[in-house]
């Protein structure tokens, strides 16, 4: 998988691709990731890639020119599944899209920064808005790490186990149960027997037990919407 990320603060990243399953995973190839500065792409002798917006308000908006020249540079290279721009109105980032995404060859993010990008970006190029939550951040380069993040680890060969994958929280749609290692005791709370008896069928319910209870005390909007989507499979199968 290669990912391009399009952003005017590349230095933002710092090392965020240089630890932990990430970095095992660029060494390996089975993942690149390239920041573009599409600052490069702007023209004057300030390079500027923002400006006011028409009919007033707050903030600078981000200008159409350098960023079309930076994606349509990049798309003469090759063929990109997805244009991704990383915005809180965006659809809501989940597991399920992750997943997906992880399954790609070639994705492209667009960060943007200030008020935003000008809206003929959005018409002309972008194929997917993508939301990490409802609320705001000063610019998609914390989102893009996000983003490339949850899917890099998915991809085969990035983990050393690649069922660990499977156990993650909402991979079906429960949260994951708890997890222990030594010390057995530690000021007198103890890892569940069940854990210590290798009886993998007993131990295998306990966790999924665990997952339910979980899942419905803390997050119970995941069980609703793991009912929807039953009822919905079963709507589709009477048609």
């Amino acid at each position: 998988m290669r990912i391009d990320i399009l952003t005017i603060f590349p230095g933002m990243f710092g090392d965020f691709f240089g630890y932990s399953i990430i970095k095992k995973a660029l060494e390996k190839h089975i993942a690149t990731v390239h920041l573009v500065d599409f600052r490069e792409y702007a023209s004057g002798k300030h390079r500027q890639v923002d400006d006011y917006a028409y009919g007033g308000g707050a903030g600078m908006v981000m200008m159409v020119e350098p960023i079309s020249r930076c994606i349509e540079d990049l798309c003469a290279q090759r063929t990109y599944d997805e244009i991704i721009y990383m915005s809180p109105d965006g659809e809501l980032f989940d597991q399920k899209k992750a997943n997906f995404y992880s399954t790609l060859t070639n994705v492209m993010i667009l960060c943007g920064h200030y008020k935003g990008i000008d809206e003929r970006i959005r018409e002309l190029y972008i194929t997917r808005e993508l939301s990490i939550g409802d609320y705001v951040i000063s610019g998609g380069e914390l989102a893009a790490a996000v983003f490339c993040d949850s899917i890099i680890r998915l991809i085969p060969g990035a983990m050393n186990d690649e069922t660990s994958a499977l156990s993650d929280s909402f991979q079906d749609d429960l949260l994951s149960p708890p997890v222990y290692t030594r010390p057995y005791d530690f000021r007198g709370h103890r890892v569940p027997d069940i854990l210590l008896s290798g009886n993998d069928k007993a131990i295998n319910e306990w966790k999924h037990e665990q997952s339910l209870e979980r899942t419905r005390n803390k997050r119970p909007q995941l069980l609703e919407n793991q009912d929807q989507d039953i009822q919905n499979t079963d709507h589709e199968s009477e048609k």
